[in-house]
């Protein structure tokens, strides 16, 4: 697959989970924002008011550390087609 074509796939994934209007179950959400974090190259530490969902989303960033970005984007795709059973049905 291009580069070209990870990043078009990469977003309509993106545009499915945040059309999506049921709740994720936690470890999906948590993956979710890893992979998402990761893909966009944004290394910042999560911040909030909740310690404990903030160490929960360290850990899942953590995770991904060794992860290029197109590899995150491959992840995050992989993940959501799991998830709704295909882009399609999304």
């Amino acid at each position: 697959m291009s580069s070209e074509e990870l990043d078009k796939e990469f977003e309509h994934a993106v545009d499915c989970v945040n059309a999506h209007k049921d709740p994720f179950p936690a470890d999906t959400l948590l993956k979710l924002y890893a992979y998402y974090k990761r893909a966009n190259h944004d290394s910042q530490r999560p911040s909030g008011s909740k310690p404990l969902i903030s160490a929960f989303k360290t850990n899942a960033l953590f995770q991904t550390r060794n992860m290029t970005i197109d590899e995150a984007k491959q992840e995050y795709i992989d993940l959501v087609k799991d998830y709704f059973g295909s882009l399609d049905d999304c």
